[in-house]
């Protein structure tokens, strides 16, 4: 009997202590909510107040724990079911972003208190992250004024490096895509954004997540395209965001020009047949002869492996440009592109250190096939050429520059004589 007194509190005491401090830590975060409600409404819309009131509650409350619930009443009032809506089981406060004014100002003081709230519990970071990204799938349950003020207050918080641009996937849901709820969304963010900073800095973060590429996807798959998007983000007051937009699907044109080019050339495809392809791919994308030089010759010039002999790789590259002199010829009826193709010529042999002595040799054959004329070679000589190896090419060309200086004047000569 002895024996069984000692057993009982020892084993089945401690163990239900246990198991009863586990239930009352995981659930009910209730406790939790009335504490957050009651100090915003004691503090109304003084969000100066709020901020210090935040700030010191973190010491006694479970923001680790509880990061939601806090965050769905900073946003909505209250604590929000699946799909948007506010659960009608819990206290709510009538001071929250979602009843706060409809203007700039005011979502840039929320912004704020959001910012020192992040700044002083940085765990609630990740949190915070993943609580907008649940907001934005939940568009479709708020009215159209809490559509704006979120809208704004997640431009100022992308602007301010609070938040990172990948929770911008929320908006290419099927459904907020289909119904235009993403693309009206965006119109509001990206105002504020810019408002912020600048369209370079907006640029620049959506390149860093990869989404620079994506934003036709805002829109439904029949109204995607660069003229509707132009139309629509140029009439609500964006043209930077339409001009990026843009310049961004001109890039993603050449880069695919290129690619295919590039096989075009490693199959050895009928010249005629490239040609007549690109012109299409130029009308079609809006390229300018200019730049598509610039992509034809890479593509030729990448198109070889060359030998990493100096003496060698000239030969080569003659025997190689040679061939492709028509293609190359095709997209330099302009003086600019022959310029263009010039310095593309000049920084290759610049940063290909192999080619730094083949570049002469090079300019002369284009010269003789009819690529190059002497106008834009003199004028590249003259005041066109780049800063790269721009002492090295100038030696180099002096001779063959001073000659075709000498046939030039010898022609004018020749052409006064036959008019006298």
């Amino acid at each position: 009997m002895n024996n069984q007194k000692q057993q009982k509190p020892t084993l089945t005491g401690q163990r239900f202590k246990t198991r009863k401090r586990d239930e009352k830590e995981r659930f009910d975060p209730t406790q939790f909510q009335e504490s957050i409600v009651q100090g915003l409404n004691q503090t109304g819309t003084d969000l100066e107040a709020v901020a210090k009131f935040l700030d010191a509650s973190g010491a006694k409350l479970d923001y680790r724990r509880y990061a939601e619930t806090l965050f769905d009443i900073l946003v909505a009032g209250g604590m929000l079911a699946p799909g948007g809506t506010l659960s009608d089981e819990v206290t709510r406060t009538d001071y929250c972003l979602f009843t706060a004014n409809e203007d700039l100002e005011t979502m840039q003081a929320y912004a704020s208190v959001f910012n020192k709230l992040i700044r002083r519990y940085k765990y609630l970071e990740k949190g915070f992250e993943e609580e907008i990204k649940k907001l934005l799938l939940f568009l479709k349950g708020f009215t159209e004024s809490e559509r704006n003020k979120l809208a704004m207050l997640t431009g100022i918080l992308l602007a301010n490096g609070n938040i990172s641009a990948s929770i911008l996937n929320s908006l290419y849901n099927e459904n907020l895509v289909k119904e235009g709820v993403s693309a009206s969304f965006a119109v509001k963010l990206f105002k504020a954004w810019i408002n912020e900073r600048d369209i370079n800095s907006v640029a620049a973060m959506l390149r860093k997540v990869g989404m620079d590429n994506r934003l036709m996807e805002l829109f439904p798959a029949n109204k995607r395209s660069c003229e509707h998007f132009s139309k629509y983000f140029t009439d609500a007051g964006l043209k930077e965001l339409s001009d990026f937009a843009r310049n961004q699907q001109s890039i993603g044109a050449r880069k695919e020009l290129q690619k295919e080019l590039q096989e075009q050339v490693a199959r050895g495809d009928n010249f005629k047949d490239i040609i007549t392809y690109v012109r299409e791919e130029m009308k079609k994308s809006n390229i300018s002869e200019q730049t598509l030089i610039g992509i034809v010759w890479t593509s030729v010039m990448s198109s070889v492996e060359w030998n990493k002999k100096e003496e060698l790789v000239t030969e080569q590259a003659i025997k190689h440009l040679k061939q492709y002199s028509p293609l190359l010829k095709a997209f330099t009826s302009q003086g600019l592109s022959e310029l263009t193709l010039l310095l593309k010529i000049q920084e290759y042999c610049y940063d290909n250190i192999h080619f730094m002595k083949a570049f002469q040799k090079i300019v002369v054959l284009l010269y003789k096939a009819d690529v190059l004329s002497e106008e834009a070679i003199l004028k590249w000589y003259t005041e066109a050429h780049v800063a790269k190896g721009k002492s090295v090419f100038l030696e180099q060309m002096k001779k063959f520059v001073e000659w075709l200086k000498n046939a030039e004047e010898e022609s004018e000569s020749d052409e006064e004589e036959g008019t006298d």
